[in-house]
C-alpha cells in the first residue's frame, strides 16, 4: 500500500498519542477519562500538525515542481499527478521519473550525434567519389575542345576515357539510389520460391568473360546439386550473389577459383561464396560493409568498384532476415556465407 500524506499523518499521530497516554499512565492521579482526553487531544493535534506540514508545505513544493514540468510541455515526459502525490516519497518519485527521462534523452542525443557524424562522413565520401569521375571526364572533354578533337585517334582515345569515367559515375549514382531505397524501405521485396542454383549459373554465364581474362575457374559445389529452392526476392538475391562472385573474380588471385557452395539444413540452405585470393586483413573485416569502405583503395579504383556493393548486400540480406558471416585468411582466401529459408 502506498502511503499518502493523510496516512503518514495518521500513523505519526497514533505514535504521539500512544506515547502520551503511556507516559500519563504512570501518574497515579490520571484517571481513564483524563487518559482518553489527553490521548484524543494529542492525536488530533499531532494529526493536523503533521498533515498540514506534509500536505500544505511539502506537497505544495512538489505541486509547483509538477506544474513547472507541465508548463514545459514535454510530450514524452509522462508523470501522472495522481501517482506522484500518492507515492510514499513524492520527491523520490519525481526524481526517478525525471532521471529516466534524462537518460532516455541522453541516449537520443548520443544517437543523433552519431548520425550527424555519419551524415558528415557520408557527404564527404559522396563528394569525393563523385568528384573523381566528374573531374576526369571534364578533363578529357576540355582537352578535346582545346584541339585534341582534330586528331581522330587522340579524339577516340579521349572519348573512350571520358565515357569510362561517366560509366563509373552512372554506376555510383545507381548504387546510391539503390542503397537509399533499401535503407528507407522504398524497395519492397517480392518473396517467392526461386532456384538459387539456376540463378548462380546465370551469374556465371554473365561473368564468364571477366573470369576468363584472369584465368579464374567458376564452380558450384557440390557438383551433383541440380536445384536449391529457397524463399527470396530473385532480383535482389541475384544482385547479392553477383556482388560476391564479381568481388571474388576482381580481387582473387589470377588462375585461381571462385566457388559457390550450397549446404542443406532442416529449415534453410547455407550459401557460401569462396575465393582463394589474398584475403582481407583482420582489422578490416568489421568495416567492409560500411559505405565507401575499401580495403585497398588504389586497387578498387582500378577495378571500378563504387564501394557500395557490400553495404547494399547487407541491407538486402537483412530484409531476407539473414545476416552475412565473413571469414578470411591471409594468402588463403575469403568466405562470405548467408542463409535463406527453404522453399516449400
Amino acid at each position: 500500500m502506498k502511503l499518502s500524506p493523510r496516512w503518514i499523518a495518521f500513523l505519526l499521530a497514533g505514535i504521539v498519542s500512544s506515547i502520551t497516554m503511556l507516559f500519563l499512565s504512570f501518574i497515579p492521579e490520571c484517571t481513564t477519562n483524563i487518559l482518553f482526553v489527553a490521548g484524543a487531544g494529542s492525536f488530533l493535534t499531532a494529526f493536523f500538525t503533521a498533515y498540514v506540514m506534509l500536505d500544505i508545505l511539502l506537497l505544495k513544493e512538489v505541486k509547483q515542481i509538477y506544474d513547472t514540468l507541465q508548463k514545459l510541455k514535454i510530450g514524452d515526459l509522462d508523470i501522472k499527478k495522481k501517482s506522484v502525490f500518492k507515492s510514499f516519497n513524492p520527491f523520490n518519485k519525481l526524481n526517478n521519473e525525471i532521471s529516466d527521462y534524462v537518460n532516455a534523452k541522453q541516449i537520443e542525443i548520443d544517437e543523433l550525434k552519431r548520425m550527424e557524424s555519419f551524415r558528415r562522413e557520408f557527404l564527404a565520401d559522396v563528394s569525393h567519389e563523385l568528384k573523381t569521375p566528374i573531374f576526369a571526364a571534364q578533363g578529357f572533354v576540355h582537352t578535346l575542345l582545346d584541339g585534341a578533337k582534330d586528331d581522330p585517334s587522340v579524339a577516340k582515345r579521349f572519348l573512350k576515357k571520358a565515357a569510362k569515367s561517366l560509366d563509373g559515375l552512372d554506376a555510383l549514382v545507381r548504387d546510391l539510389v539503390v542503397l537509399t531505397q533499401v535503407e528507407t524501405g522504398d524497395i519492397k521485396m517480392n518473396f517467392e520460391i526461386v532456384d538459387i542454383v539456376s540463378i548462380t549459373e546465370d551469374i556465371f554465364e554473365q561473368l564468364e568473360n571477366k573470369a576468363d581474362k584472369r584465368g579464374i575457374h567458376l564452380k558450384i559445389r557440390p557438383k551433383a546439386i541440380k536445384e536449391c529452392a529457397v524463399v527470396a526476392d530473385a532480383q535482389r538475391i541475384y544482385q547479392v550473389l553477383t556482388n560476391f562472385i564479381d568481388n571474388g573474380i576482381k580481387y582473387g588471385k589470377e588462375n585461381g577459383k571462385v566457388s559457390v557452395e550450397f549446404e542443406e539444413f532442416e529449415e534453410h540452405f547455407l550459401i557460401t561464396v569462396e575465393d582463394d585470393g589474398p584475403g582481407i586483413p583482420k582489422d578490416h573485416l568489421a568495416r567492409i560493409f560500411e559505405r565507401f569502405y575499401r580495403v585497398d583503395k588504389s586497387r578498387s579504383r582500378e577495378t571500378g568498384g563504387t564501394g557500395l556493393g557490400l553495404a547494399i548486400v547487407k541491407h538486402i540480406l537483412n530484409a531476407h532476415k539473414s545476416s552475412i558471416n565473413v571469414t578470411s585468411t591471409p594468402e588463403t582466401g575469403t568466405r562470405f556465407s548467408f542463409t535463406l529459408s527453404k522453399g516449400i
